[in-house]
């Protein structure tokens, strides 16, 4: 009898695992810091305010270093690490060579505030740094704020080489959208939120120079492309222009984070094929559509994204630490 209770528990156990891992692998909590350093989301809201006072590269460079570390083992400041010895880090793989210099400052500047103060110095980890610091340049540029779980740690380890297919192309079509977002745990509907980031972006003109030069053999410019923004592009991204040049994703609102990027698509605007497609293929359109008309409801789905997004592959326990620097390794 004391077996088969045994074997029950164990079979429960295991079935619990199965249907709810994010209970065994995390216990993020809103909060997580009210007795060991209250205060934190308040000092990082304001080093992060000071940062975007100094420049609006904040708002995207800090979304995107969110969004690379997050898709890369997780969402634990691995992308943050720098190169040395031996190991080539992250952030050096070709595919966040982009990554704007002024994220990676945001999150060292909200260390160093949060560590000036002696009862929270080496209490916050850099991973949950990032989480707040991210929502706090989206409610900064005009988006929605929210509460931010938190209790992560920080990754031990930091490769260029686990970067390699775990973040979506410019050039990705709409299987090959829900195909990566699906490796982690995010739906078609959280793919087209997160996508909405771009309303803030910008881009190096590499990125999409094949769309309005040398799409195919009978267009070459891509016929889903706005033929008017298709030739305000090639204005601003003359062929052989220079590679350092970069413009912004959203030719119409660019410093603000709202649902104009989904008015984009509507009009061909969009300036990856990964962000066009989302109109142009009838399985995503209608929520192009819905949220092209409804910002309140657009905001609802990229809260729930962000956090979705904040849970994956979290490190607890002996997975992870909190660094005293956010760049190097205890």
């Amino acid at each position: 009898m004391g077996r088969f209770i045994n074997l029950a528990l164990l079979l429960s156990f295991s079935l619990s695992f199965c249907l709810f891992p994010d209970t065994i692998s995390a216990q993020l909590r809103r909060n997580y810091y009210a007795s060991s350093c209250p205060n934190v989301e308040s000092i990082v809201r304001t080093a992060v305010a000071n940062k975007f006072q100094e420049t609006f590269v904040t708002v995207p460079a800090t979304i995107r270093l969110f969004f690379h570390d997050c898709f890369v083992q997780g969402c634990d400041a691995s992308v943050i690490i720098a190169s040395s010895g031996g190991n080539t880090a992250e952030k050096d793989h070709p595919d966040n060579l982009s990554l704007a210099g002024d994220g990676f400052d945001t999150i060292i500047k909200a260390k160093a505030a949060i560590d000036a103060i002696p009862s929270c110095r080496n209490k916050v980890s850099c991973a949950d740094i990032l989480a707040m610091a991210t929502r706090d340049v989206v409610a900064l540029s005009g988006g929605p704020s929210y509460a931010v779980e938190l209790g992560r740690l920080d990754g031990l380890n930091s490769t260029a080489a686990s970067v390699n297919g775990k973040l979506p192309q410019p050039s990705f079509n709409l299987n090959q959208l829900n195909s990566l977002f699906a490796t982690n745990g995010l739906h078609q509907t959280d793919m087209i939120a997160l996508s909405a980031a771009h309303t803030v972006g910008f881009s190096h003109c590499s990125k999409f120079s094949n769309r309005i030069y040398s799409f195919g053999h009978q267009n070459a410019v891509d016929p889903t492309m706005n033929r008017t923004y298709a030739t305000q592009l090639q204005q601003m991204c003359p062929q052989n222009v220079d590679p350092s040049i970069a413009i912004n994703m959203d030719p119409n609102t660019p410093r603000k984070f709202d649902n104009v990027y989904f008015k984009n698509l509507q009009k061909g605007q969009g300036l990856f094929t990964s962000d066009q497609v989302l109109f142009s293929d009838q399985r995503s359109r209608p929520t192009v559509d819905a949220w092209a008309t409804n910002s309140q409801a657009f905001n609802q789905a990229f809260i729930t994204a962000m956090t979705k997004l904040g849970r994956v592959g979290v490190k607890t326990g002996r997975n992870g630490n909190i660094r005293r620097n956010c760049a190097a390794f205890n």
